[in-house]
């Protein structure tokens, strides 16, 4: 499975810790950004990221922000993006089997790099249930989505 991993400067270095744990694990992982920490606007990278999930590029993708939410809730504009901010290995877990996020957001000041990569493990690794309520919920988010113009 390919990765893409973004970050705006306050995720910078958990980013660079996680790519290097994706990498170890055998995981394809393309950086879409930032490289250093002079201040970005998140939006900029999540649009970036969670669009090459939305044309199928990547399976599945990381992003990283202070709180993991402007990257969730900019992430989650695009059409066909599931995002999901975890803080912990069950709300991984979850994000997988009931929701089907393809998207993982993480918060660099409100998680340490083992629990990150904890996280990320589980979010990779769990299979989405394929539940019919789940389906079924998954596919109104979808419908909805053909609706509104993007």
């Amino acid at each position: 499975m390919r990765i893409a991993i973004g970050s705006d400067h306050a995720g910078y270095q958990l980013k660079e810790e996680i790519k290097e744990f994706l990498k170890r694990e055998g995981f394809g992982v393309e950086d879409c950004g930032v490289y250093d920490t002079q201040p970005v606007d998140y939006p900029d990278i999540a649009f970036r990221v969670a669009e090459r999930v939305g044309r199928g590029e990547f399976e599945r993708a990381i992003l990283v922000c202070g709180t993991g939410m402007g990257m969730c809730m900019a992430a989650d504009k695009v059409k066909g993006i599931r995002c999901a901010v975890c803080w912990d290995e069950t709300s991984a877990r979850f994000a997988r089997t009931h929701n089907d996020a393809n998207i993982l957001a993480l918060g660099a000041r409100l998680i340490g790099a083992e629990l990150a990569k904890n996280i990320v493990k589980v979010f990779l690794s769990t299979p989405f249930s394929g539940e019919e309520r789940h389906q079924r919920r998954i596919k109104k988010i979808e419908e909805y989505e053909r609706k509104i113009k993007r």
